[in-house]
C-alpha cells in the first residue's frame, strides 16, 4: 500500500514538473516568429507521439506467452510490464512456502502446512488488491486471472475442507498429538496432490515473469542469473 502511495506521489510530482516545462516552452514559443513557432510546435507534437506510442507498446502488450496450467491445459497470455512484476511477486511468494515443498510422511505437522497455505492465500489476495490490474490489448487473460484461479480452484477448496476438520479435532483432543488425528494420512495425501498442481501455477508465474529457469529455481532454490527477468 505504501509503495502504491509513493508511486502516485512520484507520478504527481513528475506531472507538475512536465506541466511547468511545457508551459515555459509554450511561452517561449509564442515569442518566436511564425516559422519558428510552427517548427517548435511540430517538434513537440512529434515528441509527444513517440512517447505515447512507445509507452503504449511497453505497457499494453510486451509479448505473448503460452503456459500449461492444471485444469486449464494451455493458456495464451498477453504479458505486460505490470504483469511481469505481479507474476514475479507471485512466483516468489508461492515458491518460498510449503505450497510447493513436499511434506514427507511422518515428518512435519499438517497444522503448519495448513497455516502456511492460509497465509499464502491471504498474501496473494492482498497483493492482487494492492496492484493495478494489468492492461490488456485483447481478450487474452492477464496474470491476475491465473492467480485468482489458483486461489478459488485450488487453495480455497483444500482449506475449506481440511482447515475446519483439523481445528475441530484439535479442540476436542487438546492433549493428544496431531499424529493421532484419524484423517492425518488422508489430509497429507490430499496435500501432496495439491502441491503437484500448485507447482504448475508457480512455474507459470515464473515463465510469465520472464524467468528462463523457473523449474531449477523452484526445485533447487538457486537464484536465477542476472538478466533472466525481461
Amino acid at each position: 500500500m505504501l509503495s502504491r502511495i509513493r508511486e502516485l506521489w512520484t507520478k504527481a510530482l513528475l506531472g507538475l514538473l512536465l506541466g511547468a516545462a511545457a508551459g515555459f516552452l509554450a511561452y517561449q514559443a509564442v515569442r518566436l516568429p511564425r516559422p519558428g513557432l510552427f517548427t517548435v510546435c511540430g517538434a513537440l507534437a512529434g515528441l509527444l507521439i513517440v512517447v505515447v506510442v512507445f509507452g503504449y507498446r511497453r505497457s499494453v502488450r510486451l509479448t505473448d506467452i503460452t503456459v500449461s496450467v492444471p485444469q486449464f491445459s494451455r493458456l495464451r497470455f498477453a504479458v505486460t510490464r505490470d504483469g511481469q512484476d505481479v507474476a514475479w511477486k507471485l512466483f516468489v511468494e508461492a515458491s518460498t512456502r510449503i505450497a510447493t515443498q513436499p511434506v514427507a510422511d511422518g515428518s512435519g505437522r499438517v497444522r503448519e502446512a495448513l497455516t502456511s497455505l492460509y497465509s499464502l492465500f491471504a498474501v496473494i489476495r492482498d497483493l492482487l488488491k494492492d496492484s493495478q490490474p494489468s492492461r490488456q490489448g485483447g481478450s487474452d487473460p492477464a496474470v491476475e486471472h491465473l492467480a485468482i484461479a489458483m486461489l478459488n480452484l485450488e487453495l480455497r477448496p483444500f482449506l475449506s475442507r481440511w482447515h475446519p476438520a483439523l481445528h475441530d479435532w484439535e479442540q476436542a483432543h487438546r492433549d493428544r498429538p496431531e499424529s493421532e488425528w484419524p484423517d492425518d494420512a488422508a489430509c497429507r495425501a490430499d496435500l501432496a496432490d495439491l502441491q503437484q498442481r500448485l507447482v504448475g501455477y508457480v512455474l507459470s508465474f515464473g515463465k510469465l515473469a520472464g524467468l528462463s529457469n523457473a523449474a531449477e529455481v523452484l526445485t533447487a532454490g538457486v537464484p536465477g542469473p542476472a538478466g533472466t527477468r525481461a
